[in-house]
């Protein structure tokens, strides 16, 4: 199959192709950009799709982009697989910068004075990921389960994150969207050219065979009419 891996890789190696490939970001990202311009569907659909895995990709999903990535594009009716494409637009270089924004506005929006430093961010996560573990060992021992820390993260940086993100997503899938109309279409268009030329190429090719084997077959018959009875 086309773009399939000649060695499948390990864990190790795919927990670390999803940090960093090992192209590089750049390379990463056309080969992307081709496999959406290569896509067999209408211009439209693909950008459909493209526009919903770039919404989904900016959301704080994890674990669910593809999912809802697939489930946007069915309803948009835009193409999946340009969709499941779409949500690659986040990487460890593009996040960070567009998820400190995000929150920066959610506060903005909702009200909310924190402040936005690593400190404060690393101490709230810190604090929902005890939560967490303790609550699930509250599960099998007599302790009550906490829910403090976990509030706090998802009032002062989730919900904040989740509502900043909305708009800026919006604006950038939206670019997206009209950007990738075009490059299909061209892709598209140069393909059917190629295609096209080809098809000369090769009726032509048949053209000329074809008057090879009817010369010769002249030739042949000319040769055995001469070569008949009669013939001196």
């Amino acid at each position: 199959m086309v773009f399939r891996r000649r060695e499948k890789l390990g864990w190790g190696e795919w927990l670390r192709e999803q940090v960093y490939p090992r192209s590089g970001f750049k390379r990463a990202t056309r080969y992307v950009v081709h496999r959406m311009r290569r896509l067999p569907d209408q211009p439209h659909r693909v950008a459909r799709g493209v526009f919903a895995g770039f919404f989904i990709g900016f959301l704080p999903l994890p674990g669910l982009q593809f999912i809802a990535a697939w489930g946007m594009a069915r309803l948009m009716r835009g193409n999946v697989l340009a969709a499941l494409l779409g949500t690659f637009n986040t990487n460890p270089l593009t996040t960070p910068p567009f998820t400190v924004f995000s929150v920066w506005l959610g506060h903005w929006i909702l009200g909310i004075e924190a402040p936005l430093n690593a400190k404060y961010i690393l101490g709230a996560l810190e604090n929902a990921g005890h939560d967490l573990w303790f609550n699930f060992l509250a599960i099998f021992g007599p302790e009550k389960t906490s829910w403090g820390g976990l509030i706090q993260f998802f009032n002062e940086i989730y919900l904040p994150w989740l509502i900043g993100a909305l708009g800026p997503a919006l604006l950038l899938s939206a670019i997206a969207y009209y950007i990738t109309i075009p490059l299909v279409e061209a892709y598209q268009k140069a393909r059917a050219a190629t295609a096209n030329e080809r098809s000369e190429r090769r009726r032509a090719i048949r053209a000329k065979l074809a008057e090879a084997a009817a010369k010769l077959k002249r030739r042949s018959d000319d040769q055995t009419d001469d070569d008949g009875p009669g013939a001196p």
